[in-house]
């Protein structure tokens, strides 16, 4: 019956509704980035034998003896020649990955918009479209590993805070004081001079500032929750205190941390795309939605890069605190009685 309710609430919310399908959608599209946009084809046959090529690497020397032994360049004219020669290609939407350079574009990079490539191309001649869903994936899969991350930290903290109290919660506290105090920003310009940030050392790096944002909630719930009648019943009976923080505590904390996970995601989206723009993210020619930002303010003569950059960062964003306003309607006890 609560579940019910809750679903109820959720379901009253039809901008949550509706920005929850767009994001599923738009998250479905981004995961599926190889088979949308690729400079590969999705199948192709050659004499008789069929070929996946965007799943496995096929060398030219297999299209004819002219050619080298090494990986298939299907936007080689002859080569594609000889494939047409004796078999089909079936390409995907977009015949462009994020890295692919999209030669006689019809004008000196940035192009516009155009019939071939329909968000036009960036400053080195890269399809926009490709590199927006690349962008979307990884910044999702980036936002959504440091969110669950963080947030398994944080809850862990703030349970013990909370639950023990007293010197523990005292140290704890001092300790989050101090490490928050930490200048973040310049602790990466250091690392990025000693190593090349990618993927995991920025996630690593973030998660370790990052897990604090939902310490404090979590806290506030075990200090309400320690004291009440059924805790001091299962500490009486011997009950382990994990069992007691895990099994009948922490299910009622989770109520208030649930509704922050989408502004959590949505703050990691951003930090990732600021800390792209900033030139300390993610490596050169990664596909990201702050290396976009970045290079519309570099070409503002190319209205579409700023103009896309804006529309798909800004969405991403919106759709998340329309979600996170559902959600923290469906948690509301006031509401649905």
């Amino acid at each position: 019956m609560l579940w019910r309710r809750r679903l109820g609430n959720f379901t009253a919310n039809r901008r949550g509704i509706v920005a929850l399908v767009l994001f599923v959608l738009v998250a479905l599209i981004s995961l599926a980035a190889p088979l949308i946009a690729n400079d590969r084809p999705l199948l192709l046959a050659y004499r008789g034998q069929i070929y996946a090529p965007v799943i496995e690497d096929i060398p030219e020397s297999r299209f004819g003896a002219d050619f080298l032994p090494t990986e298939a360049d299907y936007a080689n004219p002859q080569v594609r020649g000889a494939i047409l020669a004796h078999g089909w290609m079936i390409w995907p939407p977009i015949p462009y990955s994020y890295d692919s350079i999209v030669w006689n574009a019809g004008a000196s990079a940035p192009a516009p918009p155009s019939g071939r490539d329909w968000l036009g191309t960036d400053e080195v001649s890269r399809d926009v479209l490709a590199r927006v869903i690349y962008g979307l994936r990884l910044a999702l899969l980036f936002g959504f590993t440091l969110s669950i991350a963080a947030s398994v930290i944080g809850i862990l903290a703030g349970a013990v805070q909370g639950f023990y109290g007293g010197l523990v919660d005292l140290l704890f506290q001092r300790f989050i004081e101090i490490w928050s105090g930490m200048p973040q920003l310049f602790l990466l310009i250091i690392l990025a001079s000693i190593i090349a940030p990618n993927f995991w050392i920025l996630l690593i790096f973030l998660l370790l500032f990052s897990w604090m944002s939902l310490t404090g909630v979590v806290r506030a719930e075990f200090l309400r929750a320690r004291k009440l009648d059924y805790v001091r019943a299962a500490q009486a009976l011997g009950v382990r205190d994990s069992r007691i923080m895990f099994r009948h505590i922490l299910p009622n904390a989770m109520i208030a941390t649930l509704t922050f996970l989408p502004f959590i995601l949505s703050g990691s989206v951003t930090l990732l795309a600021s800390l792209d723009f900033l030139g300390f993210g993610m490596p050169p020619g990664a596909p990201s939605l702050g290396e976009l930002v970045g290079e519309a303010r570099n070409n503002l003569q190319a209205p579409w890069l700023g103009a896309t950059a804006f529309i798909v960062l800004g969405g991403l964003l919106l759709l998340l605190v329309f979600i996170g306003e559902a959600v923290r309607d469906a948690f509301d006890p006031r509401r649905g009685r």
